[in-house]
């Protein structure tokens, strides 16, 4: 029986990956419900084409899977907007496919509770989670402690900027959206130049497999055929590894925990040659450091960090920012913000609300 699938952020970059594995097995998932924020013309098409229903707007997403029924809810939407959606799928019975890293930033305690309170899985959409959720089954994940868990290693490509130029200051938008090694959405691309989107994804590893920030690293590894790492008590490090293309984790999200196959290509080490790893610069990249600091604030320190970045990153797409006033201003954000204690969803958007009320003037 197929799965029955809700995906929401159908035309972006993600949505659009998540089509072509619809496509190539139609007889193990079918999608009954699309979502776009503007694309209405390419949202109505995907619709049409897979008997599905369309929704475009504002608030598509959670209409989308206020309206319907489906076995799984992929969430593939920009920044804030994918948390009222998750929750309401959560509360539906849906398992979540995650790749909206800022669901877990801004709301990882709460959503992780609620979906162990409903019985339902998150299935990591992001290459890195994807390794690692590889890496760790039946380490808790299949009910083991994750005591036997040292620590999780995350890789990074180190984005366009990770040796040069040595002033960011006059960085253009058209440069930081060149990224050397995936095609994805404006957001996420500027925010992998800066590195927070590193810095989200530790979050995002803390809430989906329970574990520390401090047993959380990041190396970066410009070749992006390791795509994470976990190291355990006894000292093994186990890796996954595979060309770079987001099929593959989107698909395993999808299937698992059954692999299917694909006609896509396969890891050649003899002609890669050599792998390599280096640490990142926490000085060139200081929105790692503010991510950590945010978590070791407590409350909703990190949707206030969340918001700040979305709000920066908008505004420096605009022209209005230049391209280091990004860390700037989460950092002068996050000192200014009062605390929000994390008591429920309310407080994570009233938290998110202060952000914007503060930086909109």
């Amino acid at each position: 029986m197929s799965k029955r699938l809700i995906l929401l952020g159908a035309t972006g970059s993600i949505g659009t990956s998540t089509v072509d594995v619809v496509r190539t097995h139609p007889d193990d998932f079918r999608i009954v419900a699309v979502s776009a924020l503007h694309s209405k013309e390419k949202c109505e098409a995907l619709a049409r084409e897979f008997g599905a229903k369309a929704y475009v707007g504002e608030d598509a997403a959670l209409r989308a899977v206020e309206e319907n029924d489906a076995d799984i809810c992929l969430v593939a939407t920009v920044g804030m907007s994918g948390l009222s959606p998750t929750v309401a799928a959560i509360e539906k019975g849906m398992d979540v496919a995650l790749a909206t890293k800022e669901v877990m930033v801004m709301a990882g305690e709460l959503v992780t509770a609620l979906a162990k309170q409903k019985g339902v899985k998150f299935l990591p959409v992001d290459s890195e989670h994807s390794a690692i959720f590889q890496c760790i089954q039946g380490v808790g994940v299949g009910g083991r402690s994750t005591k036997e868990i040292d620590k999780l290693i995350l890789t990074a490509s180190g984005g366009p900027f990770f040796d040069g130029p040595e002033d960011l200051s006059a960085v253009t938008v058209a440069e930081a959206l060149n990224h050397p090694r995936w095609k994805m959405g404006p957001k996420v691309t500027i925010d992998s130049s800066t590195m927070m989107n590193k810095g989200f994804e530790i979050l995002e590893a803390r809430w989906l497999f329970d574990v520390p920030v401090k047993d959380i690293e990041v190396v970066v590894h410009p070749e992006s055929v390791v795509h994470s790492l976990v190291t355990f008590v006894d000292g093994s490090t186990i890796a996954q590894l595979c060309p770079p293309d987001m099929r593959v984790p989107i698909q395993y999200a999808l299937s698992w925990p059954e692999r299917l196959p694909a006609e896509r290509a396969k890891l050649d080490l003899a002609a890669l040659a050599k792998l390599t790893f280096r640490e990142p610069d926490p000085v060139r990249f200081p929105c790692l450091r503010l991510v950590k600091e945010a978590c070791e604030a407590g409350g909703c320190a990190t949707a206030v960090l969340a918001a700040a970045d979305e709000w920066a990153v908008d505004a420096f797409i605009k022209g209005k920012i230049k391209y280091t006033d990004i860390a700037k201003t989460v950092e002068e954000t996050l000192a200014k913000a009062p605390r929000f204690e994390m008591t429920s969803l309310d407080a994570v958007f009233e938290a998110n609300e202060w952000t914007l009320r503060r930086l909109k003037g």
